[in-house]
This record gives structure tokens, sequence and C-alpha cells, in this order.
């Protein structure tokens, strides 16, 4: 249980939870598409908002366990609006394949949460011959919002309710190789390291919501774009990590449980205290602040530019 609760400027803190920080919040009437939803702060983050009333596509590559949460949510809210989609965020044909079917299912988007994500994985080529690590964690999410744009500017049109969306990142932003994206080496296995990777993807994540931030103020739209770090929690993300036995042995002590881990991610997806908040980092439920590289409004624009040719 993470033992540190000191509030910050939101009334929150780190202890606090996903259903705390979004009490008596109706989100009736929005949909949101949350990734990797089939556990961790992915699955309580969709059992949250599914109980302020929205409707979750839960976005997953485990099906089976995505059914399992979908069972469990409905069995503890009945009234619960949740679907499952299969998305594997590795794959660029898996993520065209999502948002094409998303679109012509005719389906109005408000909220867009990526989440998923792994963790010091072994150096991997995926089938498109991006590095996993920076594939799964931030390509893959790249592509798909930049699918579900017009769905999501044509919602907030017509439904004169803000967008948002959420991309997940992490204090290891900060951890990352010189210059912050090796642009000329993504897929190189000699300059590989599994954890300056990690930081690398999740710095990724933050430029790119600072970039969309910027892009939507001088479109005019009514779409928020934020990063966060959600805490250190336990889930299977730490998996391919040779600290893992650590990890889950003493970090119950130290760490956040899931249901305050999912809270910075349900608080900026709902809360109206955020409604005028775009571009920033969120931590433990309060502004933060990233590392000089995630506030770098150069690099931003490098990795979109990179990030376009990338899935072209």
């Amino acid at each position: 249980m993470w033992p540190f609760s000191r509030k910050g400027a939101s009334g929150f803190s780190s202890c606090s939870t996903a259903e705390e920080v979004t009490y008596g919040i109706d989100g009736s009437g929005l949909t949101a598409i949350v990734t990797g939803a089939s556990g961790g702060i992915g699955a309580e983050t969709t059992r949250v908002l599914a109980m302020r009333g929205v409707h979750v596509i839960m976005g997953v590559r485990n099906m089976n366990a995505a059914k399992d949460v979908k069972e469990a949510i409905l069995k503890e809210i009945p009234t619960a609006k949740v679907d499952i989609m299969e998305l594997d965020l590795s794959s660029m044909a898996s993520v065209r394949k999502f948002a094409s079917e998303f679109i012509s299912s005719g389906l109005s988007l408000n909220i867009l949460i990526n989440n998923a994500g792994i963790f010091a994985t072994p150096f991997t080529l995926t089938e498109d011959n991006i590095e996993l690590q920076f594939a799964t964690n931030y390509m893959g999410h790249f592509l798909l919002t930049n699918l579900l744009l017009d769905t999501m500017k044509k919602t907030t049109h017509e439904s004169k309710k803000q967008g948002r969306i959420i991309n997940i990142s992490s204090m290891l932003h900060q951890w990352t190789y010189g210059g912050g994206i090796l642009f000329d080496k993504i897929n190189d296995p000699s300059s590989y390291h599994n954890w300056l990777a990690y930081g690398q993807s999740k710095l990724a994540n933050i430029l790119h919501a600072n970039e969309l931030a910027k892009r939507f103020k001088e479109e005019e739209v009514d779409i928020t774009a934020n990063s966060l770090h959600p805490g250190a929690i336990l889930t299977n993300i730490f998996r391919h990590s040779a600290l893992a036995g650590v990890i889950n042995t003493f970090g119950k002590f130290v760490f956040k449980n899931v249901q305050q881990g999912a809270a910075t991610t349900c608080y900026v997806a709902l809360h109206p205290q955020v409604r005028e908040i775009s571009g920033k980092y969120f931590v433990d439920c309060n502004i933060g602040r990233a590392n000089s590289q995630g506030r770098d409004i150069e690099l931003a624009k490098k990795l979109w530019d990179f990030s376009i040719n990338l899935i072209k």
C-alpha cells in the first residue's frame, strides 16, 4: 500500500483511488477507448469509467482475459456498457484493422486512453521491423490516435462535449538515451538497452501529447491531450525485468495498488478540473513537471514528423 498521502492543488494525492477522484461525476453519453484493458490499471480504468456511465471499448490483445474483466464488471455493475475489440499495438496492421472497425461501427469517441504498455523486454523487432517497446508503447498509439482523430473531432463538434486524449507515460521517461530519442538507431540492436528503450518510449508518449495539444490549440478544436505518470504499481508489466522477483516481494510495501494506480488516468479523463488543461504531465492527480526533454517543443515536432513518415 502506497504510504504517502500529501494532497495537491486538486485535492487528491497518491493515496486517492480511481473511484474517489471520479465520485459524483456523470459520464453518461460519453464513449471511451482504453487500450491494454485486460489487466492492471487498464482493467481498473475500464471498471471505474463504466461505473460512472461511460461506454467503454476495451482494446486488447488477450481476448479471453478481457472477457473475464468484462464479466466481473457486469456482475458488479449490471448497467455497465463495456465492449471488447481485439488490438495488438505492436502490429500496425492490427491497429489499422481496429480503427477501421471502430469507425465503421458509427460509434462516437469522446475519450481515448492510450494505456497499453510493455516494460524492459529483450531486443525484438515487430512484424513491421520496429523495436518492440517503441512499437507497442508509442508507435501503435500514435497510429491509433492519428486514425481516430477525425472521429473524435466529429464527435466533439456534434456533441459539444470536450474530447480528451490521455497518454500513459512514466517517471522513467527521464531515464532514456542521450538526446532523448534515438531517431537513427531506433531498431539498432547494438545500441539497445531494455530500460533505456522503455524510457525512450515513455518520453515519446509525453512528446506526442504535447504536440497534439499544440495542434488542437492552433486548430481551435475542443480536444485536450495530456500525459501522466500513474505511479509505481504492482502489475504484470514487470514480468520481463530481472528484478521481477524482488519487485513482487517488496513492492507491496511501497508501490501503489491498482485502484490508486488508475486514479490519475480516471481523473484526467473525467474530472471537470482538467477541462481547460492541455499539454500537461500529471502525477498523483496533479499537474507535474516532465524533464527538460519532455518539455522540448522542437523534439516533439521532430518526433511527430519521424512518426508520420514511419506509418506511411
